[in-house]
């Protein structure tokens, strides 16, 4: 990589299971987490705009990486002229395109606000996960996001003031029609993903809790036919595709004035939540902070083995941090955890977190100001 955050260049050859990044805060350990993710994932969690990761005072930033299949990614930022992909050095239309070659799973602090959060944190977590099975779903989601600012300014309109009442009746019954096809679509694929991250969630907080804290994960739909469902009511963990878009149309005609006072939509998968319960209890509002972090480490986890599974290779997975505020029992049944058969990057401030015989089975690194120094 070249001109990334506060790294000038850095090459470096992964060649264990696990790769422990050691460095104090500040140095650039997550910096070079964060890059990985980038060029697999295409999105920072840490921030939105390019411009904040490119090196101080430089035009552009440039990532590499080869995988173990032998493809040539390549990833360039340019602080004016947006951002070019490549594969094998063939430059690609489509920055999409690079998904399937670099799947990855990561962790930092900012990913306890799945928890603590608003419901569209968990939107996007979910979202995330239905894209690593299905890159085509980022199709869905950007028609979806057009029509409802769409559909929003036609109910923003003063009908009172509109002398052709009919014709807007007539453009919100077509946005309704549209929005009910692809936000179905929406719903289903969001349930189906967390009825398969259930199970896997729900061990991997057993094992990483240490058998006490039974998990949870309740999909809050933003459509009746999927509240209903989370009510518990027989409609629907069977209801095909059709009975979903009937419930979804329906219930944005009843909406309608409603709406239209309001000057928004209130129906939809953009009313979506994922309530994550410990004991019972909504996690947000009662459980510890090592509580905390241990589920949302457990649905990564969970997200990791579901892509595995399904896609037949683990992603990587990225740990940044992630023993901070967990108690000795679960750090080490976590670094029990990781690294068994599937390729993990961690980084920590201090190596003597981790046990001898953990250091030793696995590759070790040192970052200062941005440069690998040593071991």
């Amino acid at each position: 990589m070249q001109q990334f955050r506060n790294i000038p260049r850095l090459e470096l050859l992964v060649e264990a299971p696990r790769l422990l990044v050691v460095g104090s805060n500040g140095e650039g350990k997550s910096n070079l987490l964060e890059a990985v993710e980038l060029l697999g994932s295409l999105r920072s969690h840490r921030c939105s705009s390019d411009r904040d990761l490119i090196r101080q005072g430089q035009a552009s930033s440039l990532l590499r990486a080869r995988t173990a299949t032998g493809d040539l990614l390549q990833l360039e930022l340019r602080r004016s002229g947006g951002r070019s992909a490549q594969r094998n050095g063939k430059p690609l239309e489509r920055q999409l395109d690079l998904l399937a070659s670099l799947r990855c799973v990561g962790f930092s602090a900012l990913d306890l606000e799945l928890v603590r959060g608003e419901p569209a944190l968990r939107r996007h977590w979910l979202d995330r996960v239905v894209l690593q099975l299905e890159p085509l779903y980022s199709e869905l989601l950007s028609r979806y996001g057009r029509l409802l600012r769409q559909r929003s300014q036609l109910l923003r309109r003063d009908p009172s003031r509109n002398p052709n009442g009919a014709a807007l009746t007539g453009l919100l019954d077509a946005f309704d029609l549209q929005m009910a096809v692809i936000g179905t679509r929406l719903h289903r694929r969001r349930a189906r993903a967390l009825r398969r991250l259930a199970p896997l969630a729900q061990q991997w907080q057993r094992q990483l809790g240490g058998g006490q804290e039974a998990l949870e994960l309740r999909y809050r739909s933003g459509t009746a036919l999927g509240a209903k469902a989370a009510a518990g009511e027989p409609t629907a963990e069977d209801a095909d595709e059709a009975t979903w878009r009937g419930a979804l149309a329906d219930q944005l005609l009843a909406q309608r004035s409603q709406e239209m006072r309001l000057g928004q939509c209130t129906v939809g998968p953009h009313r979506d939540d994922v309530q994550l319960m410990l004991a019972g209890q909504l996690a947000r509002r009662y459980a510890s902070a090592g509580q905390q972090r241990t589920l949302v480490v457990a649905l990564k986890l969970a997200e990791l083995e579901l892509v595995g599974q399904v896609l037949g290779e683990p992603p990587l997975l990225l740990l940044d941090d992630v023993l901070a505020e967990l108690d000795p029992q679960r750090q080490q049944r976590l670094l029990e955890a990781v690294g068994q058969g599937h390729q993990c990057l961690v980084s920590a401030t201090h190596v003597d977190l981790f046990s001898a015989g953990w250091r030793a089975a696995s590759q070790v690194i040192r970052i200062d100001t941005g440069q690998i120094t040593g071991a």
